[in-house]
């Protein structure tokens, strides 16, 4: 790679390679586009396919493991264990699917939706970590742009699913087993620790803008591909020059270090007394973040060494900062994690997220059955339409609340307020099924469930740090499955059971036998009232969090430019 801004390797290759691994990552939101084959072939009812989507969402977001051993690896073993996970997860569901192996018990197809989605807190940590720390200064627009094409895979995926493989469930798994690791075990290397990016190149944000300008090209040609796909059957060449164009577009992030390769920037050396006034952090700006083979070797090696990070720490600041490291982190700084769990910002955080992740995947685990109760067929238009918005939700999440942040200290979870405030009205509107508005209504949807997560992550960072951000990041994450768990299988999938014996004059709600849809507003209604009753509570729980945060915010972003905090400046 040339020498860039004074000697530095960029960031911009493992960003650009995080993209692929974030479209991996959602191969959870992929359910619904063979939910509804686990019922005809294999016999399910509703409330054995509500717990498998619980399945997949603990397997999506139980990533505590991940992210404690994130300091301790390099992120491409962290990422081969997701490739070996998908594998096996997604091989068992396509043995079961395909018939090749007949009568798997269910246990042991809930397993192995636990294990496939699993995969994905192996690659979203890494490259979510690795790309945070990588562009400490840029945190919300970073989180915006990876968990937006996080968003966008739902679309990705249901784009492979109809025009490539034909609507088909068993191929489309055997896609996910084998597509996966051979993308993972192509770009894993890519992902790595680089200097941190200062956020004062002026090239830097129209970088950003790049990419995520790209990334909204990319969606609305994914949208379009999918509903012409839908109405014109696209075979033959049509379909894989589609998919060739798909690809081509999310390569799109790797022209900006391809660019800088191409054309670098001319170095300018600072004069000698600008580089000796000033602070100790100023110093290592100016220094050259080009390291040799063997210099980045030890580099990184100690990256993951939390001990021998703490050590070469503390000997370079000496002594006055041992007395600082024994006190009490404050809001802002890095925190461990058992010093964040005593905290009531960390669980006011936690419920929040609880609430607006735990009852949007509620809907995204249902959505198929949502369709057909409401007369809507086209599963796969409904899950593009979904995935778009949340999509633009992510995306859009990050860089407004970055906007914000910067120019009016305006906290983030204000963010998480106001979708929440809108996800009331849209599940009121969904309880009452009128007719017309289960597109619109589940658009934006769509955008409040992507700003959830947009926002959250950023903010976890911003209040805990980014040290031991991984397992603070994922634990909060675990809200989306435990939703899941209580609002799609317990509430939900009996709820839409019971209806469906009614409707079909059967006594025994969990007869295997029972795998009629249920039809009608009456499927679903009081499940959306108890979700709009909850966002309610979640609305009351991020107002007194955004209250009690603007302070960290008013420190950390007052003059309109991140300002790390000292016990941080060395991470």
């Amino acid at each position: 790679m040339a020498d860039l801004k004074g000697g530095t390797r960029p960031p911009w290759v493992g960003l650009g390679a995080a993209v692929w691994f974030q479209i991996a990552s959602g191969s959870s939101y992929g359910f619904p586009l063979y939910s509804h084959s686990l019922r005809s072939v294999l016999g399910f009812n509703q409330r054995q396919i509500a717990l498998l989507g619980v399945a997949n969402d603990i397997g999506e977001n139980v990533g505590l493991l991940p992210g404690l051993v994130s300091n301790k690896f390099p992120p491409w073993f962290i990422l081969s264990i997701g490739a070996l996970l998908s594998f096996l997860g997604y091989g068992v569901l396509w043995l079961s699917i395909s018939r090749t192996v007949l009568s798997l018990p269910y246990w042991l197809l809930w397993i192995a939706s636990v294990v496939a989605t699993n995969g994905s807190t192996w690659f979203s940590t890494p490259v979510l970590v690795t790309n945070m720390r990588n562009f400490p200064a840029s945190r919300g627009t970073v989180a915006g742009i990876l968990k937006g094409y996080l968003g966008l895979s739902a679309t990705v995926f249901t784009e492979v699913y109809s025009v490539v493989l034909h609507n088909s469930s068993s191929k489309f798994l055997l896609f996910l087993a084998l597509g996966i690791p051979i993308a993972c075990f192509t770009l894993m290397f890519l992902v790595r620790p680089c200097t941190p990016a200062s956020g004062e190149d002026s090239s830097e944000n129209g970088h950003f803008v790049f990419i995520q300008a790209s990334s909204v090209v990319l969606g609305l040609y994914l949208l379009a591909t999918t509903v012409i796909g839908d109405v014109v059957s696209l075979g033959g060449v049509a379909s894989y020059v589609s998919v060739f164009v798909m690809i081509l577009l999310l390569m799109a992030p790797l022209a900006v270090p391809l660019k800088m390769t191409l054309f670098p920037r001319k170095v300018i050396k600072p004069e000698a007394h600008e580089v000796q006034v000033g602070s100790s952090e100023h110093e290592e700006k100016s220094e050259p973040l080009l390291l040799s083979a063997s210099s980045s070797s030890a580099t990184l090696g100690s990256f993951y060494d939390d001990d021998s990070s703490e050590v070469a720490m503390l000997l370079a600041v000496g002594e006055g900062a041992v007395h600082k490291k024994k006190r009490r982190p404050k809001r802002g700084e890095d925190f461990k994690f058992r010093e964040a769990v005593i905290k009531a910002d960390f669980w006011l955080l936690f419920l929040v997220f609880f609430v607006g992740a735990g009852t949007g995947v509620t809907v995204v685990n249902n959505l198929a059955q949502i369709g057909i109760a409401q007369s809507v067929e086209s599963t796969t238009i409904l899950l593009s339409t979904f995935g778009f918005c949340n999509f633009v939700g992510r995306l859009g999440g990050g860089a407004v609340s970055e906007y914000f942040v910067r120019t009016k200290t305006i906290p983030r979870t204000v963010w998480m307020t106001c979708t929440q405030i809108i996800m009331i009205i849209l599940y009121l509107l969904f309880a009452c099924a009128v007719s017309g508005t289960l597109y619109p209504a589940m658009a934006f949807l769509g955008i409040c469930y992507g700003v959830q997560f947009s926002v959250m992550i950023p903010a976890v960072s911003e209040l805990f740090g980014l040290k031991h951000f991984g397992v603070l990041y994922n634990f909060i994450c675990l809200g989306n499955p435990l939703g899941a768990f209580l609002f799609s299988a317990l509430l939900a999938g009996n709820i839409y059971d019971a209806e469906a014996a009614k409707q079909h004059g059967l006594s025994h709600l969990l007869d295997d036998s029972i795998t009629k849809a249920c039809v009608g507003p009456s499927c679903f209604k009081l499940t959306f009232l108890v979700l709009a009753g909850v966002s309610a509570v979640g609305t009351l729980l991020s107002i007194i969090l955004t209250i009690r945060v603007k302070p960290v915010y008013q420190m950390l972003y007052s003059g309109g430019s991140f300002r790390l905090p000292q016990s941080s400046s060395s991470h």
